[in-house]
């Protein structure tokens, strides 16, 4: 290579020098600003980010508030049905109440007009000479108090012999009640106690017969659930298990949130543990 060569290849290195650096110094400055506003970008990304946070934080507490007063509106208004359905209920009880003393009154009224028909209708004469009795007028039979028997004192009469263990006299007591006072409202009481009173006396063929009037009498009864309890009990001492847990299990079904439920369970489980 000659001097004059090197000398221009010097020259260029010289020119060319500069320029790369001024290049390289120029895509620095540009990365550094690249840089710089990804930096800022993400900082907004992060403020956004923030914000949305505050405000999902504000709208969970405002659903909260909503939840907790929806709630005490609802337990509110629960409440008021409660409180009116019982109120409900007691009026539908003194209903109930009302028309059965109303039902009792008319009865007591029916057997007065008997009582008033039968003492002011004309009586033979009573001979007292023939009948080998006293010539008495006051002695001769009227017949009055039976047919001016009142229902409510028929009813107790027969039920006071019932509690006193007095079963053949309560059992006619009782069904001359039914018979003459059929459409009462404590007739399905008395056909209960009937059949009651064959139980005590070991009748239990007989029981099942009163518990099956009973059912099929009076549909509506409330004494229908421990009849069932009862006809099982009846069933039992005849030693026809299958047919006492039938009738457990008839009551438990039908009618779970009653007295005759609970003893009908206590009833089955004994008879699950009863020696076949």
């Amino acid at each position: 290579m000659t001097f004059r060569t090197r000398v221009t290849a010097a020259l260029l290195t010289l020119t060319l020098v500069p320029a790369l650096a001024s290049a390289a110094d120029k895509e620095q400055r540009q990365m550094m600003a690249d840089l710089r506003i990804l930096q800022e970008q993400s900082q907004q990304l992060q403020n956004l980010i923030t914000a949305l946070n505050e405000s999902l934080k504000a709208v969970n507490q405002r659903l909260d508030e909503q939840n907790a007063t929806s709630r005490k509106a609802f337990a509110d208004q629960k409440l008021v049905i409660d409180n009116v359905s019982n109120d409900l209920r007691i009026l539908r009880e003194k209903v109930d109440d009302n028309n059965v003393r109303v039902g009792s009154i008319g009865q007591e009224l029916d057997a007065l007009r008997q009582s008033v028909t039968a003492l002011s209708a004309p009586r033979p004469a009573f001979d007292g000479d023939a009948a080998g009795l006293p010539a008495d007028p006051a002695a001769a039979p009227t017949g009055a108090a039976a047919v001016g028997a009142s229902p409510q004192k028929l009813l107790d009469s027969a039920m006071a012999d019932y509690y006193a263990g007095q079963y053949d006299l309560a059992i006619l007591g009782l069904d001359s009640y039914i018979k003459t006072f059929p459409q009462s409202p404590e007739a399905d009481r008395a056909q209960f106690h009937i059949g009651s009173s064959y139980i005590q006396q070991a009748k239990y063929d007989k029981a099942l017969e009163a518990y099956g009037a009973l059912i099929k009498t009076y549909p509506k009864s409330s004494f229908i659930p421990e009849g069932y309890v009862r006809m099982a009990l009846a069933y039992r001492n005849m030693k026809e298990p299958d047919k006492a847990r039938e009738a457990l299990d008839f009551v438990i079904k039908n009618y779970p949130d009653t007295t005759a439920a609970t003893m009908a369970q206590q009833n089955l489980k004994d008879l699950s543990t009863q020696r076949p």
